[in-house]
């Protein structure tokens, strides 16, 4: 029940520190009402205390910061956005490191499948990433506006990452209740779905999906290995080696160091290890059936 070392861990949430992380939350800025929220950098700094990552220095370079962060703990590929300079950067530069990811909303439902297309040619996008309590307005999980972006998925063979459950920002939470992700696999049966930020307080339903739903997958994203929820790790222990995929959030939330100082405390099985760090996400971003970077 130890975790490997030398694993060659995916990241399925990671991205590039900030001279100013206060605009990396403005796309749902506007959304919030509550004052303090409103006003602080990070939008859900009351749950994470001290663990946010700062700013960094103008002199400083964020790509190689993360990569830096990456090699100390193993984290072979990170998959990024890909819609901002500093990704699209990191992409050129370090094609087998990275993997793009093209977030959306779709309340421009043209835009948002546009985007995919043109995001899938040019950059070989290996994911969709979606934030349904974010975007403006809100669009809930089965809402019939998703359903071409869900569509062009399937069409492209990427799948979607998207945020379920109660979300950390004082906003809304109906729109991601992890019910309505299973009319969402019946109508898409080849749709592989991956959630973020942990489907709390509906864990226990989302596990019962994953044993419905063959394509559904849970990730880790924005949960410190200390607070991973027991029946993630029991359901990963049991009968989900297979759909449990590790992401992290730095530096939107957690350093590193938090992360992967907590982890070898998880009490997943032996054989669970290396699904969790790297096959699941190999596997469910083609990692291997379509190397990065244009490699054989």
């Amino acid at each position: 029940m130890s975790m490997p070392t030398d694993v060659g861990i995916v990241d399925c949430m990671i991205g590039f520190p900030s001279t100013n992380p206060y605009e990396n939350y403005a796309f749902f800025r506007d959304n919030i009402k509550d004052p303090a929220s409103k006003a602080t950098t990070f939008p859900v700094e009351y749950l994470f205390k001290h663990n946010v990552p700062g700013a960094i220095e103008a002199e400083v370079d964020p790509i190689a910061t993360t990569l830096g962060q990456m090699d100390q703990y193993g984290i072979e590929v990170g998959l990024i956005g890909c819609q901002d300079p500093v990704g699209q950067q990191a992409l050129a530069e370090h094609p087998t490191r990275f993997a793009a990811s093209v977030h959306v909303d779709p309340n421009d439902v043209v835009g948002a499948v546009r985007s995919i297309r043109e995001a899938a040619a040019r950059y070989d996008v290996r994911a969709v990433g979606a934030f349904p309590a974010g975007c403006t307005p809100q669009v809930p999980i089965a809402d019939a506006k998703w359903y071409p972006v869900y569509a062009t998925c399937v069409e492209l063979g990427l799948p979607i990452f998207m945020c379920a459950g109660i979300p950390g920002p004082r906003l809304p939470s109906m729109c991601q209740h992890v019910e309505m992700i299973d009319i969402v696999c019946y109508d898409f049966p080849e749709l592989v779905f991956v959630t973020r930020h942990g489907c709390q307080p509906w864990t226990e339903l989302m596990v019962k999906l994953m044993l419905k739903w063959p394509n559904l997958h849970y990730s880790t994203s924005a949960f410190a290995p200390k607070h991973y929820d027991p029946r993630i790790i029991d359901y990963a222990n049991t009968r989900g080696a297979d759909r449990v995929i590790y992401a992290g959030y730095f530096p939107m939330g957690l350093t590193l160091t938090r992360i992967m100082t907590d982890m070898p405390n998880v009490l997943f099985h032996d054989d669970v290890w290396p699904k969790f760090l790297r096959d699941n996400a190999r596997r469910v971003l083609q990692l291997d059936t379509r190397p990065l970077g244009g490699g054989a």
